[in-house]
Protein backbone atom coordinates (compact mmCIF):
# COMPACT_ATOMS: atom_id res chain seq x y z
CA UNK A 1 0.00 0.00 0.00
CA UNK A 2 0.86 3.26 -0.75
CA UNK A 3 -0.17 6.72 0.85
CA UNK A 4 0.71 10.11 -0.05
CA UNK A 5 0.22 13.06 1.61
CA UNK A 6 0.72 16.11 -0.52
CA UNK A 7 1.66 19.45 2.05
CA UNK A 8 1.69 23.01 0.33
CA UNK A 9 2.42 26.41 1.35
CA UNK A 10 1.12 29.01 -0.76
CA UNK A 11 3.34 31.23 -2.29
CA UNK A 12 0.21 34.41 -2.28
CA UNK A 13 -0.07 33.84 1.00
CA UNK A 14 3.06 34.36 2.16
CA UNK A 15 5.35 36.31 -0.43
CA UNK A 16 4.23 40.08 0.35
CA UNK A 17 3.59 40.67 4.16
CA UNK A 18 5.82 39.98 6.55
CA UNK A 19 2.71 39.05 9.39
CA UNK A 20 1.28 36.65 6.57
CA UNK A 21 5.06 35.13 6.16
CA UNK A 22 5.39 34.91 9.81
CA UNK A 23 2.04 32.42 10.03
CA UNK A 24 2.51 30.71 7.24
CA UNK A 25 5.87 29.33 9.22
CA UNK A 26 4.11 28.84 12.65
CA UNK A 27 1.32 26.79 10.16
CA UNK A 28 4.17 24.69 8.84
CA UNK A 29 5.62 23.64 12.36
CA UNK A 30 1.88 22.91 13.45
CA UNK A 31 1.11 20.35 10.54
CA UNK A 32 4.82 19.13 11.14
CA UNK A 33 3.67 18.17 14.83
CA UNK A 34 0.43 17.06 13.51
CA UNK A 35 2.22 14.59 11.07
CA UNK A 36 4.52 13.75 13.53
CA UNK A 37 4.12 10.14 14.27
CA UNK A 38 3.03 9.28 10.59
CA UNK A 39 5.79 7.05 8.77
CA UNK A 40 6.71 8.11 5.38
CA UNK A 41 8.41 5.79 2.91
CA UNK A 42 8.72 8.04 0.44
CA UNK A 43 8.82 12.14 -0.11
CA UNK A 44 8.48 13.97 -2.98
CA UNK A 45 8.38 17.92 -3.28
CA UNK A 46 7.97 20.75 -5.89
CA UNK A 47 11.34 22.13 -6.58
CA UNK A 48 10.01 25.77 -5.62
CA UNK A 49 11.40 27.32 -2.19
CA UNK A 50 8.23 27.69 -0.27
CA UNK A 51 7.35 23.97 -0.77
CA UNK A 52 10.93 22.69 0.41
CA UNK A 53 10.94 24.38 3.71
CA UNK A 54 7.69 23.18 4.44
CA UNK A 55 8.42 19.84 3.46
CA UNK A 56 11.50 20.21 5.81
CA UNK A 57 9.37 21.39 8.39
CA UNK A 58 7.35 18.18 8.50
CA UNK A 59 10.69 15.91 8.22
CA UNK A 60 12.15 17.88 10.89
CA UNK A 61 9.01 17.57 13.12
CA UNK A 62 8.56 13.77 12.21
CA UNK A 63 9.74 10.85 14.20
CA UNK A 64 10.59 8.26 11.68
CA UNK A 65 11.85 10.64 9.00
CA UNK A 66 15.85 9.72 9.76
CA UNK A 67 17.23 8.79 6.32
CA UNK A 68 14.38 9.66 4.49
CA UNK A 69 15.15 10.82 0.69
CA UNK A 70 13.53 13.50 -0.57
CA UNK A 71 12.54 13.66 -3.96
CA UNK A 72 12.15 17.16 -5.48
CA UNK A 73 10.38 17.30 -8.59
CA UNK A 74 9.43 20.11 -11.01
CA UNK A 75 6.31 18.56 -11.99
CA UNK A 76 4.90 19.31 -8.84
CA UNK A 77 5.07 23.04 -9.45
CA UNK A 78 2.83 25.23 -8.69
CA UNK A 79 0.64 26.89 -12.24
CA UNK A 80 2.81 29.09 -13.82
CA UNK A 81 0.62 32.54 -13.63
CA UNK A 82 2.31 34.34 -16.33
CA UNK A 83 2.22 38.22 -15.94
CA UNK A 84 0.58 37.98 -13.06
CA UNK A 85 3.37 36.23 -11.10
CA UNK A 86 4.43 37.41 -7.84
CA UNK A 87 1.48 39.99 -8.15
CA UNK A 88 -0.81 40.25 -5.56
CA UNK A 89 -4.00 37.88 -6.04
CA UNK A 90 -6.39 40.84 -6.14
CA UNK A 91 -4.47 41.98 -9.14
CA UNK A 92 -5.21 38.00 -10.79
CA UNK A 93 -8.49 38.87 -9.85
CA UNK A 94 -9.11 41.79 -11.68
CA UNK A 95 -7.70 40.45 -14.94
CA UNK A 96 -9.98 37.32 -14.73
CA UNK A 97 -13.10 40.19 -13.73
CA UNK A 98 -11.84 42.08 -17.00
CA UNK A 99 -11.94 38.79 -19.10
CA UNK A 100 -15.24 37.92 -18.07
CA UNK A 101 -14.08 34.52 -15.72
CA UNK A 102 -13.75 33.21 -12.61
CA UNK A 103 -10.64 33.84 -11.17
CA UNK A 104 -9.68 29.67 -11.05
CA UNK A 105 -10.68 29.24 -14.44
CA UNK A 106 -8.66 32.46 -15.64
CA UNK A 107 -5.29 31.88 -17.07
CA UNK A 108 -3.19 34.93 -17.75
CA UNK A 109 -1.00 35.87 -20.63
CA UNK A 110 1.80 34.07 -20.52
CA UNK A 111 0.31 31.31 -17.96
CA UNK A 112 -0.23 27.73 -17.57
CA UNK A 113 -3.64 26.52 -18.68
CA UNK A 114 -5.93 24.06 -16.40
CA UNK A 115 -5.47 21.20 -18.38
CA UNK A 116 -1.71 21.83 -19.00
CA UNK A 117 -1.35 21.83 -15.10
CA UNK A 118 -3.38 18.75 -15.17
CA UNK A 119 -0.91 16.80 -18.11
CA UNK A 120 1.90 17.58 -15.87
CA UNK A 121 0.05 15.81 -12.42
CA UNK A 122 -0.78 12.97 -14.81
CA UNK A 123 2.69 12.55 -15.29
CA UNK A 124 3.87 12.87 -12.00
CA UNK A 125 0.95 10.55 -10.76
CA UNK A 126 2.97 7.57 -13.48
CA UNK A 127 6.48 8.85 -11.40
CA UNK A 128 4.94 7.94 -8.09
CA UNK A 129 3.50 4.43 -9.32
CA UNK A 130 6.64 3.48 -11.04
CA UNK A 131 8.55 4.74 -7.34
CA UNK A 132 6.32 2.76 -5.48
CA UNK A 133 6.72 -0.24 -7.17
CA UNK A 134 10.39 -0.19 -7.50
CA UNK A 135 11.09 0.49 -4.06
CA UNK A 136 7.93 -1.63 -2.19
CA UNK A 137 7.04 -3.76 -5.00
CA UNK A 138 3.37 -2.54 -4.10
CA UNK A 139 1.29 -3.57 -7.05
CA UNK A 140 -1.81 -5.00 -6.36
CA UNK A 141 -2.13 -3.15 -3.43
CA UNK A 142 -3.61 0.40 -1.52
CA UNK A 143 -1.60 3.72 -1.55
CA UNK A 144 -3.00 6.23 0.51
CA UNK A 145 -2.79 9.73 -0.84
CA UNK A 146 -2.85 13.21 0.84
CA UNK A 147 -2.79 16.75 0.36
CA UNK A 148 -2.08 19.77 1.87
CA UNK A 149 -1.84 23.62 1.22
CA UNK A 150 -1.25 26.78 2.68
CA UNK A 151 -3.82 29.60 1.16
CA UNK A 152 -6.73 31.06 2.11
CA UNK A 153 -9.10 29.54 4.43
CA UNK A 154 -11.22 26.88 3.16
CA UNK A 155 -14.10 24.21 4.51
CA UNK A 156 -12.46 20.86 5.07
CA UNK A 157 -14.20 17.63 3.08
CA UNK A 158 -13.49 14.61 5.80
CA UNK A 159 -14.96 11.13 6.57
CA UNK A 160 -15.83 10.52 10.04
CA UNK A 161 -12.72 11.32 12.68
CA UNK A 162 -10.01 13.45 12.64
CA UNK A 163 -7.24 11.61 13.69
CA UNK A 164 -3.91 12.45 11.98
CA UNK A 165 -3.86 8.64 10.62
CA UNK A 166 -7.45 8.57 9.41
CA UNK A 167 -7.64 5.98 6.48
CA UNK A 168 -4.14 4.45 7.04
CA UNK A 169 -4.87 1.32 8.36
CA UNK A 170 -3.82 -1.66 6.31
CA UNK A 171 -2.30 0.93 4.13
CA UNK A 172 1.58 -0.21 4.57
CA UNK A 173 3.62 2.44 2.01
CA UNK A 174 2.64 5.99 2.50
CA UNK A 175 4.35 9.23 0.45
CA UNK A 176 4.40 12.27 1.76
CA UNK A 177 4.17 14.91 -1.60
CA UNK A 178 4.47 18.43 -1.15
CA UNK A 179 3.05 20.60 -3.49
CA UNK A 180 0.81 24.02 -4.03
CA UNK A 181 -2.63 25.02 -3.97
CA UNK A 182 -3.87 25.56 -7.14
CA UNK A 183 -2.01 22.92 -8.32
CA UNK A 184 -3.68 20.47 -5.61
CA UNK A 185 -6.90 21.50 -6.68
CA UNK A 186 -6.51 20.20 -10.31
CA UNK A 187 -4.89 17.01 -9.14
CA UNK A 188 -7.72 16.69 -7.04
CA UNK A 189 -10.05 17.25 -9.87
CA UNK A 190 -8.64 14.64 -12.10
CA UNK A 191 -8.25 11.86 -9.16
CA UNK A 192 -11.91 12.40 -8.70
CA UNK A 193 -13.45 13.66 -12.38
CA UNK A 194 -11.16 11.76 -14.75
CA UNK A 195 -9.89 8.77 -12.53
CA UNK A 196 -13.28 7.82 -10.94
CA UNK A 197 -12.44 8.36 -7.53
CA UNK A 198 -14.57 7.10 -5.03
CA UNK A 199 -16.06 9.56 -2.09
CA UNK A 200 -16.61 9.53 1.33
CA UNK A 201 -19.67 9.31 2.30
CA UNK A 202 -22.66 12.70 2.46
CA UNK A 203 -19.10 14.78 0.89
CA UNK A 204 -20.17 17.82 -1.03
CA UNK A 205 -18.64 18.76 -4.49
CA UNK A 206 -18.49 22.44 -3.22
CA UNK A 207 -16.67 21.10 0.18
CA UNK A 208 -14.06 18.54 -2.26
CA UNK A 209 -13.07 21.40 -4.63
CA UNK A 210 -12.95 24.26 -2.00
CA UNK A 211 -9.41 26.01 -1.86
CA UNK A 212 -7.35 24.29 0.80
CA UNK A 213 -6.43 26.08 3.05
CA UNK A 214 -3.07 26.84 4.48
CA UNK A 215 -1.32 23.38 5.18
CA UNK A 216 -4.77 21.70 5.23
CA UNK A 217 -4.56 17.82 4.25
CA UNK A 218 -6.14 15.73 1.69
CA UNK A 219 -5.76 12.00 1.48
CA UNK A 220 -6.29 9.34 -1.19
CA UNK A 221 -6.25 5.34 -0.91
CA UNK A 222 -4.40 4.81 -4.53
CA UNK A 223 -4.57 0.70 -5.18
CA UNK A 224 -1.67 0.11 -8.07
CA UNK A 225 -2.06 -3.15 -10.50
CA UNK A 226 0.97 -4.40 -12.84
CA UNK A 227 0.28 -4.04 -16.68
CA UNK A 228 2.62 -4.97 -19.54
CA UNK A 229 3.25 -0.84 -19.94
CA UNK A 230 3.96 -0.55 -16.42
CA UNK A 231 1.86 0.22 -12.54
CA UNK A 232 -1.43 1.41 -13.18
CA UNK A 233 -4.19 2.68 -11.05
CA UNK A 234 -7.00 0.05 -10.50
CA UNK A 235 -8.76 1.97 -7.59
CA UNK A 236 -8.95 4.88 -5.81
CA UNK A 237 -10.52 6.37 -2.82
CA UNK A 238 -10.80 9.73 -1.16
CA UNK A 239 -10.25 9.82 2.29
CA UNK A 240 -11.01 13.78 3.15
CA UNK A 241 -9.72 16.86 1.43
CA UNK A 242 -9.14 20.22 2.98
CA UNK A 243 -8.30 19.19 6.65
CA UNK A 244 -7.70 21.93 9.15
CA UNK A 245 -8.05 20.29 11.93
CA UNK A 246 -4.67 20.58 13.26
CA UNK A 247 -4.64 24.54 12.94
CA UNK A 248 -6.96 24.80 15.72
CA UNK A 249 -4.33 25.18 18.40
CA UNK A 250 -2.89 27.73 16.63
CA UNK A 251 -6.12 29.70 16.49
CA UNK A 252 -6.57 29.29 20.09
CA UNK A 253 -2.88 30.42 21.19
CA UNK A 254 -3.49 33.42 19.13
CA UNK A 255 -6.60 34.75 20.64
CA UNK A 256 -4.93 33.98 24.23
CA UNK A 257 -2.05 36.48 22.91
Amino acid sequence: SVTWLCCVFSQWETQYNRDKLLRGWRQAEVVGQYLTQLRFNNVFVSDLQRACQTAEIILRNNTHASGTEMVLDPLLRERGFGIAEGRPKEDLKNMANAAGQSCRDYTPPGGETLDQVRLRFRKFLKVLFQRMLEDHGCAGQSAAVGGTEAGADGNGAAAAGTSPDDGLQGVSVHALVVSHGAYIRVAIRHLVEDLGCSLPEGVKMSQLFSPCPNTGISRFILTLSQAESGPVLSAAHCVFTNRKDHLDSLKAAQQCD
